[in-house]
């Protein structure tokens, strides 16, 4: 039997890189850190003869961690897809409230990490006007919070001040958007004593307060202009209950912004919730977005 022959790939097209660990700040001494997924053709510095490839829609996922440090590489198997389909994908850490980061800590590290990419926009090739946040769980919470308070000088850290947060669109995946409610199932949540105090400090009667400003229903306010929201969500979540999703939905519409829901029938928090299904509703939602009138679907 003839030796079969297939053709080398110079360009590397259709491979996808992961850059890992990529230091993108440094608060109170720790080291914050993100993985980003991009094409082979587009590293710097490769293939130099080769066409320069276009910039691409920027993808920031915030992964749930019950407001600790996320875990970057949990859902990078499932996240490859979205590089095949035309984008940049950037998994990032914040700090952990377990270790004296209280409220809004987490919401700083992923808008100051939204800044760094857009810095440096050019190179991982990302068209820093096609940014959009995705988040699942508490990561979900971060990215409603950072949609609806684009630029907002509260939360913004002393790092890349040049650069704006804003966001193209919002994927929310069962995100606590009432902070009390979550709360009042405390014995649902690994932890939520200590987690509260982590998060809210030691005086109790400072809680509410606080509890308030985390919740994203608190933030949408009528006469604002806000990026379109996805927002999805288990009927049958254990952990954070699927009426703060339709009381999202509901306040968002009355307000006028542009917002679809979805809810999956029978899931339980995060476990059973994903699917093929989910990611091709996450993707057509940003493609309508953010890659309107690029005449490709599918892309090397």
């Amino acid at each position: 039997m003839a030796i079969h022959e297939v053709e080398n790939n110079p360009t590397m097209a259709g491979q996808v890189r992961l850059i890992e660990n990529i230091v993108y700040a440094a608060e109170d001494g720790e080291a914050l850190k993100m993985d980003v997924l991009a094409p082979w053709t587009q590293r710097s510095g490769y293939l130099k003869s080769a066409p320069k490839p276009k910039p691409r829609p920027l993808i920031v996922f915030v992964q749930g961690s019950s407001w600790r440090r996320p875990t970057m590489g949990e859902e990078i198997p499932q996240l490859v897809q979205f590089v095949h389909y035309g984008y940049v994908v950037a998994t990032i850490q914040h700090r952990s409230s377990l270790d004296g980061h209280p409220f809004p800590a987490f919401l700083k590290d992923v808008k100051t990490a939204i800044r760094y990419l857009r810095k440096h926009a050019s190179e991982y090739c990302i068209d820093p006007k096609r940014v959009v946040v995705w988040g699942t769980s508490s990561g979900a919470n971060a990215a409603l919070l950072t949609g609806l308070t684009i630029d907002d000088p509260r939360y913004e850290s002393d790092s890349y001040t040049n650069q704006s947060d804003q966001v193209s669109a919002v994927v929310s995946c069962f995100a606590p958007t009432d902070v009390t409610e979550t709360f009042k199932q405390a014995d649902k949540v690994p932890g939520a004593d200590l987690l509260q105090i982590c998060l809210f400090g030691t005086d109790p009667k400072q809680w509410q307060a606080k509890k308030k400003e985390m919740s994203p229903l608190t933030h949408v306010k009528e006469g604002q202009q806000y990026p379109p929201f996805l927002l999805m969500h288990g009927d049958q979540d254990q952990v954070v209950a699927y009426d703060q999703m339709v009381k999202m939905y509901d306040r968002l519409q009355e307000v006028g912004a542009s917002v679809e829901a979805y809810r999956v029938k029978g899931a339980n928090h995060e476990r059973d919730f994903w699917s093929p299904q989910i990611y091709s509703i996450v993707r057509q939602f940003l493609d309508g977005i953010v890659k309107q009138g690029d005449g490709n679907d599918k892309e090397d």
